[in-house]
């Protein structure tokens, strides 16, 4: 690859510590992603994806816990039906805490999350420590990138760089879940 650089997932941490944006591979497409407590770098992401500020970001983790400083409590009813969904290619919209910014939730009274099964991106979140921003890897009208070399078509040299590794088997984004009411709002 001549621009962006490989990264292992010690130096996408450091990049994400950084305030950085970088891309790594997901159950379906490659992602875009950074710290999400870091607002400069989450507008970095809006930016480069076009997409407005309005519209929120989902969060992935490699575990449940990770996103108790994002969400309001749920009945243990809420936690089971969302457990049994977890790790897997199921975003879940939780009631998010006064503590979230509208930078990152957009204008929802809700945040999007995901406890991935994808082992790259697994070991990114707990070499990380705490969850990270995660959106598909490309600009708001084209084709999520499927491949380092797409993602380095979409931005270059903007990325810190790109975490390698195969695809999951998944065909198409996560299947979005509305945790108050259990709606599907995307299917897969």
């Amino acid at each position: 690859m001549a621009g962006s650089r490989k990264l292992s997932i010690t130096a996408a941490v450091r990049c994400l510590r950084d305030g950085a944006v970088i891309a790594y591979p997901t159950e379906a497409v490659y992602g875009l992603g950074c710290d999400p407590e870091n607002e400069t770098a989450v507008r970095e992401i809006l930016k480069l994806k076009e997409r407005p500020a309005e519209a929120g970001l989902i969060l992935i983790a490699d575990s449940f816990e990770r996103f108790l400083p994002f969400i309001r409590p749920v009945s243990p009813q809420q936690r089971e039906l969302v457990l049994s969904t977890w790790p897997g290619p199921v975003t879940w919209l939780f009631p998010r805490s006064e503590q979230v910014p509208d930078w990152l939730a957009g204008s929802h009274e809700t945040i999007a999350l995901r406890v991935t099964a994808h082992p790259v991106c697994r070991t990114l979140c707990a070499a990380f420590g705490g969850a990270i921003v995660s959106t598909s890897a490309n600009t708001r009208q084209a084709e999520p990138a499927r491949s380092m070399r797409e993602v380095e078509r979409y931005f270059g040299q903007t990325l810190c760089g790109i975490v390698a590794g195969d695809l999951g088997s998944e065909n198409k984004p996560s299947r979005i879940r509305d945790l108050a009411t259990g709606r599907i709002l995307r299917e897969v």
